[in-house]
């Protein structure tokens, strides 16, 4: 009779491992589209045997193991923070691009072809007012020109920032989530399934945005890293990221007044912008600090644009006042065409103009004293400009569109590398995650295996039980007197 009950006993606790691993089972296939949840397998452990102690032997569950494979999420992450980047760059590069027209029907080169088509129509009529109009007029639209151009450099580096300011705080949120699933962990849900998917999605939705590094510790919990070496969060601890605008103290800043570069700031202060590389953040820091700046100037450099405007605007006044408007007597000379702000080389480009209410057609001189003496000298070195001959016509041994369309293909050729690292990034995740699937996702085919399975072992210990429990109760009844 003690073995049929012991029987009996050993069969119950079958049909109990057996119906967990059939919720785990079910449990797999609901959530299988769940994103960041992984295949769960309910451990079954064999009981001792021995009837001459006692021990019918039998099966019990053991903890519910997942499938997750650390090195297949790593994997995952990393070239998502490949792709964060490559998407951002394209994003931010494409928008730079329409400030670049090399085409010479619209922006700058359109306004200096018309320009020097203008001093060389000077040239053949040095006296004609119409075609000192002319030269004024255009000289009006280049400068506009180089405005627009300036304006559209400042409302990107604005919107960089801005979006700098949006990607730290959504870096912070997403890691405050972390820190609550932490949480969770601590007081006890360091196997619940739900919150170890719910953590590893949020994981790779971060990684979007900067490049994280994850540690898993002993407790369950997990440690996040930002460049391998800021903290954002330690067990039940989160360090907030920041930004802010500020220029650098050391050295002394070369140009004071220039826009202030945008930093990021780790939770006790310390600067981290050099270390931040990967992601979005990355992306909008290399965007703003570097390709921007190169463009517009900051605290080290006054900006190529900026450049450009300067040195043409000076070329031409040059040219322009050492020259005269008549013979006189007493000779009269001739005046500057271009003027803009001092204050900073900067803010050269954005502050260009002609003064229409000081140039004046009658006062633009086409003189040139010489020797030797030529009538129309200079509008003819002004139209020469166009085709620079002399290194005082030149900007860094090129003509001013040449430089302009060195500008322009600068943007071209980081936009063309962008797209070029994202048609691999792309592929790469979808790479990595297929990976991760055959290691750690779920299968319906082998869910189902695994359904049949247990579900017929679960049906051989319901029957013999059902074997058990007759010949038990035929057993009683013959005892019976």
């Amino acid at each position: 009779m003690s073995n049929v009950l012991a029987s009996l006993i050993s069969s119950a606790g079958a049909l109990s491992a057996y119906d967990q691993v059939l919720e785990v089972t079910q449990n797999n296939v609901a959530n299988a589209s769940t994103p960041g949840f992984v295949k769960q397998r309910q451990a079954l452990l064999a009981m001792p045997f021995d009837p001459n102690m006692g021990m019918g032997g039998g099966v019990r569950t053991g903890e519910v193991e997942n499938a997750r494979s650390e090195y297949a999420d790593q994997a995952v992450r990393r070239q998502n923070t490949l792709l964060g980047q490559a998407q951002q760059d394209v994003n931010g590069l494409s928008s730079l691009q329409s400030l670049f027209d090399i085409s010479g029907n619209t922006g700058i080169p359109q306004g200096l072809n018309a320009l020097f088509q203008g001093f060389s129509a000077w040239a053949q009529s040095p006296n004609d007012t119409i075609a000192r109009q002319t030269v004024i007029e255009r000289a009006t639209d280049l400068a506009a020109n180089f405005r627009t151009t300036a304006t559209g450099l400042a409302n990107a580096a604005q919107d960089a920032e801005r979006q700098v300011s949006q990607t730290v705080d959504t870096v912070n949120n997403l890691v405050g989530e972390l820190r609550g699933f932490n949480e969770q962990i601590l007081r006890g849900a360091r196997h619940d399934a739900g919150v170890d998917a719910a953590m590893h999605s949020t994981l790779e939705d971060l990684c979007q945005y900067a490049d994280i590094t994850t540690i898993n510790q002993t407790d369950g919990t997990i440690t996040v890293l930002m460049n391998g070496q800021t903290p954002l969060l330690l067990g039940d601890q989160q360090y907030k990221i920041g930004s802010r605008l500020a220029s650098p103290d050391t050295p002394p800043p070369v140009y004071p007044n220039a826009r202030p570069s945008v930093h990021i700031t780790a939770s006790d202060g310390s600067d981290v912008t050099a270390a931040t590389t990967g992601g979005q953040l990355g992306s909008l820091l290399n965007l703003r600090n570097g390709i921007l700046a190169s463009y517009l100037g900051d605290a080290t450099q006054p900006g190529d644009l900026n450049r450009l405007a300067k040195q043409f605007a000076d070329r031409v006044n040059g040219v322009l006042t050492a020259g005269n408007a008549s013979d006189g007597p007493p000779a009269q000379p001739g005046v500057a065409l271009f003027s803009y702000g001092t204050t900073s080389d900067t803010n050269v480009a954005a502050t260009m103009s002609v003064d229409q209410s000081v140039v004046k057609p009658d006062l633009l001189g086409p003189i040139d004293p010489g020797p030797p003496y030529v009538s129309n000298g200079v509008p003819l070195a002004l139209s020469a400009m166009a085709n620079p001959q002399k290194a005082a016509d030149q900007i860094d041994g090129a003509s001013y569109n040449e430089f302009f369309g060195d500008l322009a293909a600068r943007t071209g050729s980081a936009l063309d590398q962008a797209n070029s690292r994202l048609q691999v990034a792309q592929p790469a995740v979808a790479q990595a995650r297929n990976l991760r699937q055959q290691m750690s996702g779920v299968s319906l085919d082998e869910e189902a295996s695994v359904l049949i399975q247990f579900q017929r072992a679960y049906e051989a210990s319901s029957r013999l039980i059902t074997v058990m429990y007759q010949l038990t109760e035929d057993t009683i009844n013959m005892l019976q007197p």
